[in-house]
């Protein structure tokens, strides 16, 4: 199960291109529960990276993501698909000390495949917000998420997550976070 204390948020690529790229009910969902995921990671005091996909031609971040994240937005630009291969982000999650890492981000089959199976390689164990992850076609996504379950990440949801960090009604941050899913 996740633990708020030993989890780190990776969000990748949710970038304005990428987003219009996806049908609109897809686009809907992502940037909503994207968006949620963050204020209740930041809230929560959960340590939250993000990567942009080559950003001169796909854009920044969704707009939503970088208001949460306000000054704490340094999004780790990359070329390469696997978010490992180009930038400092694995030596700033391994100063972190935590085992758990939560993806969620676009596109599926490529750049958050290819990273969740590097970092399942580098010992994290990898939890994959399903709902807040998309490819530009359905058969595209559905095969990742099967290779994904296949090579040992934890396939789960946008509540699944909050309610695991949580853990009961008890915790400081419950009322804000639970606010973000009424």
């Amino acid at each position: 199960m996740l633990n708020s204390l030993d989890s780190l948020l990776l969000v990748i690529d949710i970038q304005e291109k990428l987003t219009n790229m996806l049908e609109e009910d897809v686009r809907a969902q992502i940037v909503e529960k994207s968006q949620k995921l963050v204020a209740a990671a930041k809230t929560m005091g959960i340590d939250i990276a993000v990567t942009e996909q080559y950003p001169k031609g796909l854009g920044q971040t969704i707009q939503g993501i970088k208001d949460i994240l306000g000054e704490n937005y340094r999004p780790y630009e990359k070329t390469a698909f696997n978010a490992l291969y180009e930038s400092d982000i694995l030596s700033k999650m391994k100063s972190h000390n935590k085992r758990q890492v939560v993806i969620c981000g676009i596109e599926s089959h490529i750049c958050v495949l290819q990273t969740a199976c590097a970092l399942m390689e580098e010992g994290y164990e990898v939890y994959i917000a399903k709902d807040i992850c998309a490819s530009r076609k359905k058969s595209e996504f559905k095969c990742a998420m099967e290779l994904l379950r296949q090579e040992g990440a934890k396939i789960c949801s946008l509540e699944i997550i909050l309610f695991e960090w949580l853990k009961g009604a008890k915790h400081p941050n419950f009322k804000e976070v639970q606010a973000l899913i009424k």
